[in-house]
């Protein structure tokens, strides 16, 4: 219970050090303001972010690439390092429920989520990846007919939900489905919600890796994570926080 035994000590005075984050790519503007934030509050520490598909960290992670956190964004992943005891226990830090976007100029007339059918050029995550395997879910959930004209509208499947998103950004897609944070900090897309109906939302977590080399500030960054203001930034770009 490596967590719980340093929430209870003070913060470190650390001097050229480096944290390196290993996180799921729909956190990259959310972890990068926080990052900012941790380094004005630890003098001399340096913040590495490396962002991915959750699928492609976990499976670095698996090869002993140096990271001292996991933050994916679909929990099969970041348990599975745990159950094998490469991570400590994970914690659930938010939540992020999926949108469609289009390009601004909306040339497929898509103002609805029954709209989609609607798209000549979808774009969607690969089945592997998490924001992929959420959107087959929100499909399933929806009327056959309908979930399979849209799969029929797919031109391109993406290892994670950034480069899904770019394809719309590029004029590559007239529409595209990807999570909410990665939707609202784009001002080159306009979003189309999804009904809570067939939604769903990917659950958050982040655990310190066992043989992390800045365990002290792994745990200060997960505190800092969970706290009223880590929070606040997690809710400026998009994310759930119970």
């Amino acid at each position: 219970m490596i967590l719980l035994w340093f929430l209870g000590c003070q913060p470190m005075m650390a001097s050229d050090q480096a944290l390196h984050i290993f996180a799921a790519s729909s956190l990259t503007d959310a972890f990068d303001a926080m990052a900012q934030r941790f380094e004005s509050e630890h003098p001399g520490v340096d913040v590495a972010l490396s962002f991915a598909g959750s699928q492609t960290l976990r499976l670095q992670i698996e090869q002993g690439a140096p990271a001292d956190l996991f933050a994916s964004a679909n929990p099969e992943h970041i348990d599975v390092l745990h159950q094998d005891s490469v991570v400590s226990p994970p914690l659930s830090f938010a939540a992020n429920p999926l949108a469609v976007i289009v390009p601004m100029h909306n040339p497929a007339g898509i103002q609805s989520f029954d709209d989609l059918d609607q798209a000549e050029r979808l774009v969607i995550g690969a089945d592997s990846v998490p924001v992929g395997a959420y959107t087959r879910q929100v499909l399933q959930a929806s009327d056959p007919a309908f979930a399979q004209a849209v799969r029929e509208r797919v031109v391109s499947e993406e290892r994670n939900a950034r480069l899904v998103r770019a394809k719309v950004e590029m004029g590559e897609a007239d529409a595209a489905v990807v999570y909410r944070s990665d939707a609202v900090s784009s001002a080159r897309v306009q979003t189309v919600a999804i009904p809570d109906a067939v939604n769903v939302q990917a659950d958050y977590r982040i655990a310190i890796v066992e043989d992390a080399e800045q365990t002290q500030l792994a745990v200060e960054w997960v505190s800092a994570l969970t706290s009223p203001g880590g929070q606040a930034i997690l809710r400026r770009f998009g994310f759930v926080i119970d």
